[in-house]
């Protein structure tokens, strides 16, 4: 244990400004409701293209350091986030940055249930630290050894057979442990786990569209795009106000959601178009037509969304980098908020992307991207894509930056300000339906 303490003191010594060259990702985990209820927290180093920074000590610390410095409210809102942690990681004092009622520390496979490990879980569980057992394969004595101080079993799907899946779930819900399934890529790999009882999922299953042929957009889900997509054309608020006087229920749904809003002095009830627009103002116009585009039809209020969440998560970030790169620039930093708003339609609506964009008229730019991922919005979209898979993106994520003239400092940033705004936008979402 020598070695470990080494490691420890190597650790405290770590500068933030050290360690900010780094890429953060945050993936949702969902219940068996789909609904979001957890994130778990990705670095990387951007300096190499290997996989989870998480996988050495330095890096281990250099996490809580950057949770810390950030702000966790800021990167994960009113979720709790899993981070991952070594066994140096657990031993470090300023470990305690992390409040216990947001964060879930999950302990890697790698981590040796050693006499000093196991008593330091044994303490933070005490203090009321969550704990989750990262890619757990079997029964191990390590395992055993952790069982008492974890809540949460997670079972990385790719390494087990149907079988051993199965085994898995009724021994550790045997054990009174909550499981979640990870790394699901696909619709059965979801409802298989379902069936078993796993607790909760991570993976990228719920972002791809299952197509049915034949769909169409319903006239008030065109007339919302068309709306959305007038944003994206830079058009004056006159141009807006006929677009939304061709859909009675667009128009009425607008003013019933300006009159809701405080209003003047006079208190005056607003009656048309016109005015409910003024009343609301062009931001928050552009989020209102958000959550009527992005909101399920089977979604409740407090029911989160990960589409939703992803979605305008995409399109902050996209339209923060084309204000980045292109300063003074207003027609491409709505292309690019429309790109990112919408690069998740195929998924929400059943329908391929192509057929959602033939319904409609946007730029041929706005096409290129949300079709093939080219042209300056295509690489936009694409590196925010690497980002939600940040562990598996290779040298991807660095080579995008490079070609957009961005720093992994600058893009962190701007995901901060991105995910601040996507999580304020979900606490709307009650208020606003």
């Amino acid at each position: 244990m020598a070695k470990l303490t080494e490691h420890v003191s190597a650790t405290s010594s770590i500068s933030i400004q050290g360690v900010r060259n780094f890429f953060l990702g945050r993936q949702p985990i969902l219940d068996r409701n789909r609904k979001l209820v957890a994130y778990e927290l990705l670095f990387r180093d951007a300096d190499t293209d290997t996989a989870n920074v998480v996988d050495n000590v330095s890096a281990t610390a250099s996490v809580i350091l950057h949770a810390s410095e950030l702000g966790l409210h800021n990167v994960i809102g009113n979720f709790p986030g899993f981070i991952n942690v070594d066994a140096a990681a657990l031993m470090i004092d300023f470990i305690h940055v992390l409040p216990p009622e947001k964060v879930v520390l999950e302990i890697l496979e790698t981590v040796e249930a050693s006499d000093e490990v196991v008593a330091r879980v044994a303490e933070l569980a005490g203090k009321g630290y969550r704990f989750a057992l990262d890619d757990v394969a079997a029964m191990t004595g390590d395992v055993h050894r952790f069982l008492p101080y974890v809540d949460i079993i997670k079972l990385d799907l790719p390494q087990l057979s149907d079988q051993q899946l199965a085994e898995r779930v009724r021994a550790f819900k045997a054990a009174g442990k909550k499981l979640l399934a990870e790394k699901v890529e696909s619709e059965e790999q979801f409802e298989r786990c379902m069936a078993l009882g796993a607790d909760y999922f991570q993976g990228h299953y719920f972002a791809r569209p299952t197509v049915l042929k034949g769909k169409k957009l319903s006239p008030s889900q065109l007339a919302v795009m068309e709306v959305m997509s007038s944003f994206a054309e830079h058009a004056d608020m006159s141009e807006i106000e006929t677009r939304f006087a061709r859909d009675a229920s667009l128009r009425h749904s607008l003013v019933q959601m300006a009159n809701i809003l405080p209003r003047g002095q006079d208190g005056r009830r607003v009656e048309s178009v016109k005015e409910a627009m003024s009343a609301v103002g062009r931001e928050q116009l552009r989020r209102w037509l958000q959550i009527l585009l992005c909101a399920e039809p089977s979604q409740v209020p407090g029911h989160t969304s990960p589409l939703l969440m992803m979605a305008t998560t995409r399109g902050r970030l996209l339209e923060l980098i084309a204000e980045r790169i292109r300063p003074d620039d207003d027609s491409t930093a709505c292309k690019a908020y429309t790109v990112g708003i919408m690069s998740l339609m195929d998924a929400l609506f059943g329908m391929s992307m192509k057929d959602i964009l033939d319904q409609l008229q946007v730029a041929q730019s706005v096409r290129e991207a949300l079709l093939a991922r080219t042209g300056l919005y295509g690489d936009m979209l694409r590196l925010a894509e690497c980002i939600e898979r940040v562990k598996d993106s290779g040298p991807v994520p660095a080579q995008l930056l490079h070609k957009l003239g961005l720093s992994a400092d600058e893009l962190y940033r701007l995901e901060l300000k991105a995910f601040e705004w996507s999580d304020e936008f979900a606490a709307s979402q009650e208020w606003a339906c």
